[in-house]
Protein backbone atom coordinates (compact mmCIF):
# COMPACT_ATOMS: atom_id res chain seq x y z
CA UNK A 1 0.00 0.00 0.00
CA UNK A 2 1.07 3.73 -1.08
CA UNK A 3 2.68 6.06 1.84
CA UNK A 4 0.12 8.91 2.08
CA UNK A 5 -0.21 12.72 3.15
CA UNK A 6 -3.47 14.85 2.87
CA UNK A 7 -3.46 18.66 2.79
CA UNK A 8 -6.24 20.62 4.22
CA UNK A 9 -6.82 24.00 4.80
CA UNK A 10 -8.13 26.69 6.97
CA UNK A 11 -10.65 28.02 4.15
CA UNK A 12 -11.02 27.48 0.14
CA UNK A 13 -8.66 29.27 -1.88
CA UNK A 14 -5.82 28.88 0.85
CA UNK A 15 -3.48 26.88 -2.35
CA UNK A 16 -4.28 23.43 -1.42
CA UNK A 17 -4.24 22.28 -5.00
CA UNK A 18 -1.23 23.86 -6.00
CA UNK A 19 0.83 22.52 -2.89
CA UNK A 20 -0.54 19.40 -3.77
CA UNK A 21 0.02 19.68 -7.55
CA UNK A 22 3.80 20.50 -5.96
CA UNK A 23 4.23 17.97 -3.87
CA UNK A 24 3.35 15.45 -6.95
CA UNK A 25 5.86 16.60 -8.76
CA UNK A 26 8.41 16.71 -6.21
CA UNK A 27 7.75 13.28 -5.28
CA UNK A 28 7.93 12.24 -9.33
CA UNK A 29 10.98 14.20 -9.21
CA UNK A 30 12.54 12.11 -6.28
CA UNK A 31 11.99 8.49 -8.32
CA UNK A 32 8.44 7.71 -6.92
CA UNK A 33 5.07 6.74 -8.64
CA UNK A 34 2.46 9.43 -7.08
CA UNK A 35 -1.32 9.98 -7.25
CA UNK A 36 -3.63 12.65 -6.26
CA UNK A 37 -6.85 12.01 -4.48
CA UNK A 38 -9.93 14.43 -3.57
CA UNK A 39 -12.76 12.84 -2.71
CA UNK A 40 -15.20 15.10 -3.51
CA UNK A 41 -14.71 18.49 -5.60
CA UNK A 42 -16.87 21.35 -5.83
CA UNK A 43 -15.99 23.10 -9.45
CA UNK A 44 -17.43 24.36 -12.87
CA UNK A 45 -13.38 23.66 -14.52
CA UNK A 46 -13.99 19.97 -15.29
CA UNK A 47 -11.55 17.55 -17.80
CA UNK A 48 -12.53 14.66 -19.99
CA UNK A 49 -10.20 11.49 -19.53
CA UNK A 50 -9.28 9.48 -22.24
CA UNK A 51 -12.41 7.15 -21.53
CA UNK A 52 -14.59 9.88 -22.02
CA UNK A 53 -15.25 10.60 -18.07
CA UNK A 54 -15.80 13.85 -16.51
CA UNK A 55 -13.62 14.59 -13.22
CA UNK A 56 -12.11 17.83 -11.57
CA UNK A 57 -10.07 19.76 -13.43
CA UNK A 58 -7.54 20.33 -10.03
CA UNK A 59 -7.33 16.40 -10.11
CA UNK A 60 -6.59 16.07 -13.91
CA UNK A 61 -3.89 19.10 -13.44
CA UNK A 62 -2.23 17.31 -10.63
CA UNK A 63 -1.80 13.76 -12.30
CA UNK A 64 -0.27 16.19 -15.22
CA UNK A 65 2.29 17.79 -12.48
CA UNK A 66 2.84 13.35 -11.46
CA UNK A 67 3.54 12.20 -15.20
CA UNK A 68 0.76 10.52 -14.99
CA UNK A 69 -2.49 10.56 -17.06
CA UNK A 70 -5.59 11.53 -14.83
CA UNK A 71 -8.03 9.06 -14.31
CA UNK A 72 -11.61 9.18 -12.05
CA UNK A 73 -10.20 6.96 -9.36
CA UNK A 74 -8.25 10.52 -8.00
CA UNK A 75 -11.92 12.48 -8.14
CA UNK A 76 -14.74 10.34 -7.47
CA UNK A 77 -17.48 12.84 -6.79
CA UNK A 78 -17.62 16.12 -8.83
CA UNK A 79 -20.00 18.64 -8.17
CA UNK A 80 -21.18 21.10 -10.65
CA UNK A 81 -23.52 24.01 -9.08
CA UNK A 82 -26.31 25.00 -11.59
CA UNK A 83 -27.36 27.46 -9.09
CA UNK A 84 -27.20 28.84 -5.87
CA UNK A 85 -28.97 25.66 -4.33
CA UNK A 86 -28.35 22.79 -6.45
CA UNK A 87 -26.07 21.37 -8.18
CA UNK A 88 -25.08 18.04 -10.40
CA UNK A 89 -23.68 15.06 -8.92
CA UNK A 90 -21.38 13.49 -10.81
CA UNK A 91 -20.21 9.60 -9.66
CA UNK A 92 -17.19 8.13 -10.58
CA UNK A 93 -17.71 10.14 -14.38
CA UNK A 94 -21.07 10.17 -14.99
CA UNK A 95 -23.81 11.99 -14.49
CA UNK A 96 -25.72 10.44 -11.06
CA UNK A 97 -28.73 12.93 -10.69
CA UNK A 98 -29.05 16.78 -9.72
CA UNK A 99 -29.58 17.64 -5.95
CA UNK A 100 -29.89 20.34 -3.66
CA UNK A 101 -28.11 20.66 -0.70
CA UNK A 102 -29.91 19.45 2.07
CA UNK A 103 -30.69 16.57 -0.28
CA UNK A 104 -26.80 15.60 -1.07
CA UNK A 105 -26.07 16.20 2.55
CA UNK A 106 -28.23 13.52 3.86
CA UNK A 107 -27.04 11.35 0.63
CA UNK A 108 -23.25 11.87 0.79
CA UNK A 109 -22.63 8.77 3.56
CA UNK A 110 -23.68 6.12 0.98
CA UNK A 111 -20.66 7.44 -0.91
CA UNK A 112 -18.15 6.31 1.47
CA UNK A 113 -17.71 2.69 0.67
CA UNK A 114 -17.02 4.17 -2.91
CA UNK A 115 -14.25 6.40 -2.11
CA UNK A 116 -12.80 4.02 0.15
CA UNK A 117 -13.00 1.51 -2.93
CA UNK A 118 -11.01 4.15 -5.14
CA UNK A 119 -8.70 4.69 -3.07
CA UNK A 120 -7.77 1.79 -2.69
CA UNK A 121 -6.74 0.93 -6.30
CA UNK A 122 -4.75 4.10 -6.58
CA UNK A 123 -3.19 3.27 -3.27
CA UNK A 124 -2.41 -0.15 -4.63
CA UNK A 125 -0.59 1.22 -7.78
CA UNK A 126 1.41 3.81 -6.62
CA UNK A 127 4.35 4.74 -4.10
CA UNK A 128 2.64 7.69 -3.12
CA UNK A 129 -0.77 8.95 -3.01
CA UNK A 130 -1.47 12.86 -1.78
CA UNK A 131 -4.70 13.73 -0.74
CA UNK A 132 -6.11 17.11 -0.75
CA UNK A 133 -9.39 18.34 1.49
CA UNK A 134 -12.12 20.70 0.22
CA UNK A 135 -12.89 24.14 2.10
CA UNK A 136 -11.87 23.52 6.06
CA UNK A 137 -12.17 20.80 8.11
CA UNK A 138 -13.58 23.28 10.83
CA UNK A 139 -16.88 23.60 9.44
CA UNK A 140 -18.49 21.72 12.65
CA UNK A 141 -22.28 21.54 11.29
CA UNK A 142 -20.96 19.29 8.52
CA UNK A 143 -18.44 17.04 10.58
CA UNK A 144 -21.02 14.05 11.19
CA UNK A 145 -21.38 13.28 7.25
CA UNK A 146 -17.73 14.73 6.29
CA UNK A 147 -16.65 12.53 3.53
CA UNK A 148 -13.65 14.89 2.16
CA UNK A 149 -11.62 16.20 5.43
CA UNK A 150 -11.21 14.76 8.60
CA UNK A 151 -13.93 12.06 7.53
CA UNK A 152 -11.80 10.79 4.84
CA UNK A 153 -8.44 11.01 6.88
CA UNK A 154 -9.88 8.96 9.19
CA UNK A 155 -11.68 6.35 6.33
CA UNK A 156 -7.92 6.31 4.81
CA UNK A 157 -5.71 6.76 7.77
CA UNK A 158 -3.84 9.28 6.53
CA UNK A 159 -1.47 11.98 8.08
CA UNK A 160 -2.77 15.49 7.78
CA UNK A 161 -0.91 18.89 7.02
CA UNK A 162 -3.31 22.07 7.90
CA UNK A 163 -2.55 24.92 5.13
CA UNK A 164 -2.78 28.30 5.96
CA UNK A 165 -3.25 31.72 3.40
CA UNK A 166 -0.77 34.67 5.39
CA UNK A 167 -1.67 36.62 2.42
CA UNK A 168 -5.36 37.26 3.21
CA UNK A 169 -4.12 38.25 6.96
CA UNK A 170 -5.22 36.83 10.19
CA UNK A 171 -3.10 33.35 9.13
CA UNK A 172 -2.03 32.35 12.54
CA UNK A 173 -5.57 32.73 14.38
CA UNK A 174 -7.46 31.08 11.59
CA UNK A 175 -4.82 27.95 11.67
CA UNK A 176 -4.87 28.28 15.78
CA UNK A 177 -8.98 28.26 15.40
CA UNK A 178 -8.69 25.55 13.15
CA UNK A 179 -7.36 23.06 15.55
CA UNK A 180 -9.04 24.35 18.36
CA UNK A 181 -12.53 22.94 16.77
CA UNK A 182 -10.84 19.91 16.36
CA UNK A 183 -11.29 16.82 18.19
CA UNK A 184 -8.60 15.19 20.16
CA UNK A 185 -8.18 12.63 17.20
CA UNK A 186 -8.44 14.90 14.73
CA UNK A 187 -6.17 17.08 16.05
CA UNK A 188 -3.75 13.99 16.85
CA UNK A 189 -3.72 13.46 13.36
CA UNK A 190 -2.61 16.68 12.32
CA UNK A 191 1.10 16.80 11.96
CA UNK A 192 2.44 20.25 10.76
CA UNK A 193 0.81 23.08 9.50
CA UNK A 194 2.05 24.96 6.38
CA UNK A 195 1.95 29.04 5.67
CA UNK A 196 1.27 29.69 2.00
CA UNK A 197 1.64 32.96 -0.50
CA UNK A 198 3.75 35.02 2.11
CA UNK A 199 5.08 38.16 1.30
CA UNK A 200 8.17 39.83 2.86
CA UNK A 201 10.64 39.73 4.89
CA UNK A 202 11.14 35.94 6.27
CA UNK A 203 13.22 36.48 9.33
CA UNK A 204 10.72 39.58 10.26
CA UNK A 205 7.71 36.19 10.56
CA UNK A 206 10.12 33.74 12.43
CA UNK A 207 9.04 35.31 15.80
CA UNK A 208 5.50 34.44 14.97
CA UNK A 209 6.55 30.96 13.92
CA UNK A 210 7.69 29.80 16.89
CA UNK A 211 5.24 31.49 19.44
CA UNK A 212 2.33 29.76 16.88
CA UNK A 213 4.33 26.17 17.29
CA UNK A 214 4.01 26.85 21.09
CA UNK A 215 0.47 27.78 20.72
CA UNK A 216 -0.74 24.79 18.58
CA UNK A 217 1.95 22.03 19.63
CA UNK A 218 2.33 21.56 16.00
CA UNK A 219 5.34 22.46 13.85
CA UNK A 220 5.39 24.74 11.40
CA UNK A 221 7.09 22.61 7.80
CA UNK A 222 7.30 25.59 5.88
CA UNK A 223 6.57 29.01 4.44
CA UNK A 224 5.72 28.82 0.75
CA UNK A 225 6.36 32.32 -0.66
CA UNK A 226 3.35 33.99 -3.12
CA UNK A 227 5.04 32.59 -6.55
CA UNK A 228 3.88 34.00 -10.16
CA UNK A 229 3.91 29.87 -11.22
CA UNK A 230 1.19 29.16 -13.89
CA UNK A 231 -0.59 26.10 -12.98
CA UNK A 232 -4.39 26.28 -14.09
CA UNK A 233 -6.32 26.95 -11.59
CA UNK A 234 -9.11 24.69 -9.84
CA UNK A 235 -12.70 27.16 -10.27
CA UNK A 236 -14.10 30.52 -10.79
CA UNK A 237 -13.56 31.14 -6.66
CA UNK A 238 -9.98 32.20 -7.10
CA UNK A 239 -8.79 35.70 -8.68
CA UNK A 240 -6.05 34.92 -10.37
CA UNK A 241 -7.61 35.08 -13.70
CA UNK A 242 -9.28 38.61 -13.64
CA UNK A 243 -5.67 39.62 -13.75
CA UNK A 244 -5.24 42.02 -17.37
CA UNK A 245 -2.01 42.60 -19.38
CA UNK A 246 -2.26 46.01 -21.80
CA UNK A 247 -0.02 47.40 -24.22
CA UNK A 248 -0.97 44.91 -26.20
CA UNK A 249 -2.23 44.76 -30.18
CA UNK A 250 -4.38 42.73 -29.99
CA UNK A 251 -7.63 42.88 -27.64
CA UNK A 252 -9.41 39.61 -26.38
CA UNK A 253 -12.29 39.61 -23.79
CA UNK A 254 -14.42 36.91 -22.26
CA UNK A 255 -17.70 37.66 -20.62
CA UNK A 256 -17.56 36.24 -16.70
CA UNK A 257 -20.48 34.59 -16.59
CA UNK A 258 -22.21 33.88 -13.28
CA UNK A 259 -21.86 30.16 -14.23
CA UNK A 260 -18.54 29.91 -15.91
CA UNK A 261 -16.93 26.82 -16.83
CA UNK A 262 -13.52 25.94 -18.03
CA UNK A 263 -12.58 29.34 -17.89
CA UNK A 264 -9.10 28.07 -18.49
CA UNK A 265 -9.86 27.61 -22.01
CA UNK A 266 -8.18 30.99 -22.25
CA UNK A 267 -4.97 30.64 -20.71
CA UNK A 268 -2.86 29.44 -23.64
CA UNK A 269 -4.32 33.31 -25.22
CA UNK A 270 -2.72 34.73 -22.11
CA UNK A 271 0.66 33.46 -22.56
CA UNK A 272 0.99 35.14 -26.07
CA UNK A 273 3.38 37.97 -26.55
CA UNK A 274 1.40 41.35 -28.01
CA UNK A 275 -1.92 40.15 -26.72
CA UNK A 276 -4.06 41.42 -23.99
CA UNK A 277 -7.17 39.26 -22.61
CA UNK A 278 -9.75 40.72 -20.09
CA UNK A 279 -12.56 39.37 -18.16
CA UNK A 280 -15.81 41.63 -18.40
CA UNK A 281 -16.84 41.15 -14.70
CA UNK A 282 -20.43 41.38 -13.61
CA UNK A 283 -21.27 45.18 -13.61
CA UNK A 284 -18.60 46.07 -16.63
CA UNK A 285 -18.59 46.98 -20.03
CA UNK A 286 -17.71 45.48 -22.51
CA UNK A 287 -16.22 48.19 -24.57
CA UNK A 288 -13.65 48.07 -27.42
CA UNK A 289 -11.89 44.63 -28.24
CA UNK A 290 -11.00 43.06 -31.91
CA UNK A 291 -12.24 39.87 -30.02
CA UNK A 292 -14.98 38.66 -28.20
CA UNK A 293 -15.56 35.61 -26.57
CA UNK A 294 -18.62 34.02 -25.08
CA UNK A 295 -17.50 30.80 -22.69
CA UNK A 296 -18.72 28.12 -21.79
CA UNK A 297 -21.06 27.68 -18.84
CA UNK A 298 -23.61 25.42 -16.60
CA UNK A 299 -26.50 27.29 -16.76
CA UNK A 300 -27.13 28.13 -20.37
CA UNK A 301 -30.44 29.74 -19.97
CA UNK A 302 -29.36 31.41 -16.55
CA UNK A 303 -26.27 33.04 -17.84
CA UNK A 304 -28.14 34.10 -21.27
CA UNK A 305 -30.78 35.85 -19.16
CA UNK A 306 -27.92 37.65 -17.00
CA UNK A 307 -26.16 38.72 -19.90
CA UNK A 308 -29.31 40.37 -21.22
CA UNK A 309 -30.40 41.84 -17.88
CA UNK A 310 -27.22 43.90 -17.68
CA UNK A 311 -27.85 44.80 -21.27
CA UNK A 312 -24.41 43.55 -22.61
CA UNK A 313 -26.36 41.67 -25.92
CA UNK A 314 -26.59 45.22 -27.02
CA UNK A 315 -22.75 45.57 -26.89
CA UNK A 316 -22.22 41.93 -28.38
CA UNK A 317 -25.24 42.95 -31.37
CA UNK A 318 -22.94 46.45 -32.13
CA UNK A 319 -19.37 44.65 -32.12
CA UNK A 320 -21.01 42.27 -34.44
CA UNK A 321 -22.17 45.35 -36.16
CA UNK A 322 -18.23 46.89 -35.93
CA UNK A 323 -17.24 43.67 -37.99
CA UNK A 324 -15.10 42.55 -34.98
CA UNK A 325 -14.86 38.29 -34.64
CA UNK A 326 -17.03 36.75 -31.81
CA UNK A 327 -16.81 33.33 -30.82
CA UNK A 328 -18.41 31.15 -28.70
CA UNK A 329 -17.32 27.55 -26.81
CA UNK A 330 -19.72 25.51 -26.02
CA UNK A 331 -22.44 27.39 -23.95
CA UNK A 332 -21.72 30.43 -25.37
CA UNK A 333 -22.26 28.55 -29.02
CA UNK A 334 -25.54 28.04 -27.88
CA UNK A 335 -25.87 31.44 -27.20
CA UNK A 336 -25.11 32.58 -29.96
CA UNK A 337 -27.62 30.79 -32.17
CA UNK A 338 -31.48 31.80 -32.55
CA UNK A 339 -33.20 29.61 -29.96
CA UNK A 340 -32.51 27.23 -26.72
CA UNK A 341 -34.86 25.10 -25.73
CA UNK A 342 -35.33 23.00 -22.41
CA UNK A 343 -38.52 21.47 -22.82
CA UNK A 344 -37.62 19.61 -19.80
CA UNK A 345 -36.55 22.16 -17.71
CA UNK A 346 -33.25 20.15 -17.07
CA UNK A 347 -31.55 23.73 -16.55
CA UNK A 348 -34.64 25.28 -14.34
CA UNK A 349 -37.99 26.90 -14.75
CA UNK A 350 -37.78 28.64 -18.20
CA UNK A 351 -38.81 26.10 -21.35
CA UNK A 352 -37.36 28.56 -24.06
CA UNK A 353 -35.57 31.64 -24.61
CA UNK A 354 -34.31 33.66 -27.55
CA UNK A 355 -30.74 33.69 -28.20
CA UNK A 356 -28.43 36.16 -29.58
CA UNK A 357 -29.60 35.42 -32.78
CA UNK A 358 -25.64 35.89 -34.72
CA UNK A 359 -26.29 32.36 -36.10
CA UNK A 360 -28.57 30.19 -37.37
CA UNK A 361 -28.54 27.68 -34.86
CA UNK A 362 -31.34 26.42 -32.14
CA UNK A 363 -30.51 24.03 -29.33
CA UNK A 364 -32.39 21.59 -27.23
CA UNK A 365 -31.62 20.97 -24.00
CA UNK A 366 -31.16 17.32 -23.40
CA UNK A 367 -30.40 14.83 -19.79
CA UNK A 368 -28.01 12.83 -22.06
CA UNK A 369 -24.41 14.90 -21.16
CA UNK A 370 -21.66 14.67 -24.06
CA UNK A 371 -18.25 13.78 -22.17
CA UNK A 372 -15.78 12.87 -24.60
CA UNK A 373 -11.74 13.89 -25.96
CA UNK A 374 -11.76 14.57 -29.45
CA UNK A 375 -10.11 15.02 -32.30
CA UNK A 376 -11.43 17.36 -34.73
CA UNK A 377 -10.75 18.69 -38.54
CA UNK A 378 -11.20 22.50 -38.90
CA UNK A 379 -13.50 22.88 -42.07
CA UNK A 380 -12.29 23.48 -45.52
CA UNK A 381 -14.95 25.95 -46.74
CA UNK A 382 -14.46 28.60 -44.35
CA UNK A 383 -15.46 32.24 -45.53
CA UNK A 384 -12.04 34.02 -46.70
CA UNK A 385 -11.90 35.57 -43.56
CA UNK A 386 -11.13 32.53 -41.79
CA UNK A 387 -8.81 30.51 -44.55
CA UNK A 388 -5.48 30.53 -42.85
CA UNK A 389 -7.04 27.49 -40.36
CA UNK A 390 -8.52 25.83 -43.02
CA UNK A 391 -8.36 22.09 -42.85
CA UNK A 392 -6.16 22.05 -39.23
CA UNK A 393 -6.22 19.09 -37.19
CA UNK A 394 -7.01 19.79 -33.46
CA UNK A 395 -7.38 18.34 -30.23
CA UNK A 396 -10.30 19.07 -27.39
CA UNK A 397 -12.78 17.87 -25.32
CA UNK A 398 -16.65 18.15 -25.42
CA UNK A 399 -18.67 19.05 -22.46
CA UNK A 400 -22.51 19.64 -22.90
CA UNK A 401 -25.77 18.71 -22.92
CA UNK A 402 -27.47 20.42 -25.64
CA UNK A 403 -27.84 19.19 -29.31
CA UNK A 404 -27.56 22.11 -31.78
CA UNK A 405 -28.90 21.80 -35.20
CA UNK A 406 -28.00 24.89 -38.10
CA UNK A 407 -28.55 25.48 -41.76
CA UNK A 408 -25.16 27.05 -41.71
CA UNK A 409 -21.58 26.06 -42.34
CA UNK A 410 -19.84 23.50 -39.93
CA UNK A 411 -16.96 25.47 -37.84
CA UNK A 412 -15.12 21.98 -38.04
CA UNK A 413 -15.56 17.91 -38.41
CA UNK A 414 -15.08 15.92 -35.52
CA UNK A 415 -13.03 12.69 -36.83
CA UNK A 416 -12.32 10.73 -33.59
CA UNK A 417 -14.26 10.34 -29.77
CA UNK A 418 -12.29 8.45 -27.27
CA UNK A 419 -10.31 7.09 -30.54
CA UNK A 420 -13.24 5.91 -32.34
CA UNK A 421 -13.12 7.25 -35.62
CA UNK A 422 -16.38 9.00 -36.76
CA UNK A 423 -17.96 11.75 -38.92
CA UNK A 424 -19.82 14.41 -37.16
CA UNK A 425 -20.28 18.65 -37.50
CA UNK A 426 -19.14 20.47 -35.05
CA UNK A 427 -19.82 24.14 -34.48
CA UNK A 428 -21.47 26.76 -37.20
CA UNK A 429 -19.74 29.70 -39.02
CA UNK A 430 -21.49 33.08 -39.76
CA UNK A 431 -21.42 33.66 -43.92
CA UNK A 432 -18.84 36.17 -43.22
CA UNK A 433 -16.61 34.15 -40.75
CA UNK A 434 -16.45 36.57 -38.11
CA UNK A 435 -18.79 34.76 -35.96
CA UNK A 436 -17.98 30.82 -35.31
CA UNK A 437 -19.18 28.70 -32.04
CA UNK A 438 -17.77 25.31 -31.03
CA UNK A 439 -18.38 22.79 -28.58
CA UNK A 440 -14.96 21.91 -28.35
CA UNK A 441 -13.47 22.56 -25.29
CA UNK A 442 -9.08 23.07 -24.96
CA UNK A 443 -9.17 24.28 -28.84
CA UNK A 444 -6.72 27.36 -28.19
CA UNK A 445 -3.92 24.58 -26.55
CA UNK A 446 -3.26 24.00 -30.20
CA UNK A 447 -0.56 26.02 -30.95
CA UNK A 448 -0.60 26.11 -34.80
CA UNK A 449 -4.13 26.67 -34.99
CA UNK A 450 -3.85 29.28 -32.04
CA UNK A 451 -1.00 31.18 -34.08
CA UNK A 452 -2.99 31.72 -37.52
CA UNK A 453 -6.22 32.61 -35.61
CA UNK A 454 -4.41 35.36 -33.59
CA UNK A 455 -2.45 36.22 -36.97
CA UNK A 456 -5.78 36.96 -38.84
CA UNK A 457 -6.33 39.70 -36.30
CA UNK A 458 -2.72 41.33 -37.18
CA UNK A 459 -3.45 40.91 -40.53
CA UNK A 460 -6.60 42.77 -40.25
CA UNK A 461 -5.30 45.49 -38.48
CA UNK A 462 -2.13 45.38 -40.88
CA UNK A 463 0.20 44.20 -38.19
CA UNK A 464 2.97 41.85 -39.34
CA UNK A 465 2.31 38.38 -38.75
CA UNK A 466 3.92 35.98 -35.80
CA UNK A 467 5.71 33.16 -36.89
CA UNK A 468 6.19 31.26 -33.22
CA UNK A 469 4.30 30.43 -29.69
CA UNK A 470 5.11 28.25 -27.64
CA UNK A 471 3.53 25.06 -27.18
CA UNK A 472 1.30 24.89 -24.55
CA UNK A 473 2.06 22.09 -22.90
CA UNK A 474 5.90 22.57 -22.75
CA UNK A 475 4.90 25.62 -20.98
CA UNK A 476 3.32 23.87 -18.34
CA UNK A 477 5.60 21.32 -17.77
CA UNK A 478 8.06 24.11 -17.24
CA UNK A 479 5.77 25.36 -14.77
CA UNK A 480 5.48 22.32 -12.73
CA UNK A 481 9.10 22.14 -12.37
CA UNK A 482 9.58 25.69 -11.70
CA UNK A 483 6.72 25.16 -8.89
CA UNK A 484 8.27 22.41 -7.70
CA UNK A 485 11.86 24.28 -6.83
CA UNK A 486 9.96 27.04 -5.36
CA UNK A 487 8.17 24.38 -2.76
CA UNK A 488 11.17 21.67 -2.14
CA UNK A 489 12.95 25.03 -1.14
CA UNK A 490 9.73 26.42 1.13
CA UNK A 491 9.43 23.26 2.78
CA UNK A 492 10.77 20.32 4.96
CA UNK A 493 10.30 17.74 2.66
CA UNK A 494 12.43 15.69 4.27
CA UNK A 495 10.07 15.67 7.53
CA UNK A 496 7.43 15.37 5.00
CA UNK A 497 8.45 11.97 3.98
CA UNK A 498 8.90 10.58 7.89
CA UNK A 499 5.35 11.76 8.43
CA UNK A 500 4.37 9.69 5.56
CA UNK A 501 6.26 6.92 6.93
CA UNK A 502 4.80 6.95 10.91
CA UNK A 503 8.26 8.54 12.27
CA UNK A 504 6.61 11.48 13.35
Amino acid sequence: MAFKIMLQGTASSVGKSLLVAALCRIFKQDGYSVAPFKSQNMALNSFITDEGLEMGRAQAVQAEAAGIKPSVLMNPILLKPSSDKNCQVILRGRVYDSMDASYYQEFKPKLLSMIKEDFDKLSQSYDIVVIEGAGSPAEINLREKDVVNMGLAELVDSPVLIVGDIDKGGVFASIAGTLLLLNDDERERVKGVIINKFRGDLEILKPGLKMLEDIIKKDVIGVVPYTDVYVDEEDSATDAYYGRKSGGAIDIAILNLPHISNFTDFEPLKKIQDVNVKYVNKGEKIGDCDVLIIPGTKNTIGDLKALKDARLHHEILNLRKMGKLIIGICGGYQMLGKRILDPQHIEGPVSEMEGLGLLDVETVISHEKITTQVKSQISDDLPDFLSPIKGLFVNGYEIHMGISSTGEKSFSNIITRNDEKISVSDGCVSSDGKVFGTYMHGIFENTEFTRRLVNILRSSKGLKDIDYIEDYRKFKEREYDRLADVVRKSLDINKIYQIMKGSI
